[in-house]
């Protein structure tokens, strides 16, 4: 039974719109079938290679009552652990009496971080797409502007182009996040209607989201010129960028790609200033859902990089607000793990020579 938002978009080709209501797929040795609430219709059986049953909102336990038809004699069934809460745990305690639960959430998470041709192809178009929204968010940067002015302009250029890529396609989730000054401390933080000034480290995020598939692309940049102090802090970041770069390859251990780039940070006296790890597997993700944990970039992480993984490199260091060069630096590619090597898919520039905007 599974339950999440990826595990579901990976194995059936449908992405659920949850809305407070239980959303499942059940596999056997024989069916594929998908859960879905009577709000959505037809739309589920649509997007599904298998069959979908639908539950009406007339009983609370219509959800589990449609558990139990598709798993009859059922003595042990596979949930995702990292993904059933505690009371959605007691809700199927109640409905299974007797049934011994076992995790496939992870077993799941290692399936998905090696791609298929076909992910590989679809995740170049992504990155394909990335680059074409940066470059209509360029555009649209200048003093004076609203950062939420300048991400519509990404999120609609990567909207149009995956509606003219895919004719089939659900448009949905596509997002930019564009931040300025002080906004750009944290990598995540939302779009506000902050105005540009020059002078402004800027950090561009783009995202399209395609099939449920998420692609990255993201970019310091600065609005009219940068200050030495800027400079400095950006040059290093870079040289970071470009080793990470390097490392990523076949064979490579996620630790000791984070081992060595700490150690160039180290020697500048900045490592206190790293936000986060250098990197993450990239597939049916987004910012509501999924994480391939298991390819991270971090101390932590032992795992070998393999042909056919996608990872990012995304150093970022940040420098807090008052001191010189203050604010939040990153870069981000995505490469493919190749037999001999990777394969990097991003192709916007990046660095002052490009990136600072008159």
């Amino acid at each position: 039974l599974l339950t999440s938002h990826h595990c579901i978009a990976y194995f059936s080709g449908w992405l659920y719109c949850a809305f407070g209501r239980r959303y499942g797929m059940v596999l056997t040795q024989e069916a594929a079938t998908t859960i879905s609430a009577g709000v959505d219709g037809g739309q589920p059986w649509r997007r599904s290679f298998g069959q979908n049953v639908t539950y009406s909102d007339w009983r609370r336990d219509n959800f589990y009552r449609a558990v139990r038809q598709l798993t009859p004699r059922v003595r042990r069934l596979g949930i995702e652990f990292d993904h059933v809460s505690l009371e959605f745990r007691s809700q199927l305690d109640l409905a299974l009496p007797g049934v011994e639960f076992v995790d496939v959430g992870q077993p799941a998470m290692w399936m998905r971080v090696v791609k298929s041709d076909e992910e590989l192809a679809l995740i170049r178009q992504g990155a394909r797409i990335a680059d074409l929204a940066a470059a209509a968010c360029l555009e649209a940067i200048q003093s004076g502007v609203s950062e939420h002015v300048v991400a519509m302009a990404g999120q609609n250029a990567m909207v149009r182009e995956i509606a003219a890529t895919f004719p089939q396609v659900e448009l949905m989730d596509s997002w930019v996040w564009f931040q300025s000054g002080i906004n750009t401390d944290g990598a995540h933080n939302p779009v506000t209607n902050r105005v540009v000034r020059a002078g402004d480290i800027l950090s561009l995020n783009c995202f399209p989201m395609i099939f449920g598939y998420c692609t990255a692309l993201e970019r310091t940049l600065f609005c009219d010129h940068v200050d030495d102090a800027s400079l400095a802090v950006w040059e290093r970041n870079l040289a970071v960028h470009r080793r990470g770069l390097e490392l990523i390859r076949p064979g490579a251990r996620c630790n000791e790609i984070a081992a060595e780039l700490n150690e160039m940070y180290r020697g500048w006296g900045m490592l206190k200033y790293r936000s986060f790890g250098y990197g993450h597997s990239f597939g049916v993700l987004c910012h509501y859902y999924g994480r391939e944990a298991g390819v991270e970039l971090r101390e932590d992480v032992a795992t070998e990089l393999r042909p056919g993984m996608v990872v990012s490199m995304e150093p970022m260091v940040m420098l807090p607000d008052g001191m010189p060069g203050a604010g939040g630096y990153r870069e981000h590619d995505i490469l493919i793990v190749t037999g001999n090597g990777a394969d990097n898919i991003t192709g916007f520039p990046l660095g002052p020579e490009h990136n600072v905007i008159r």
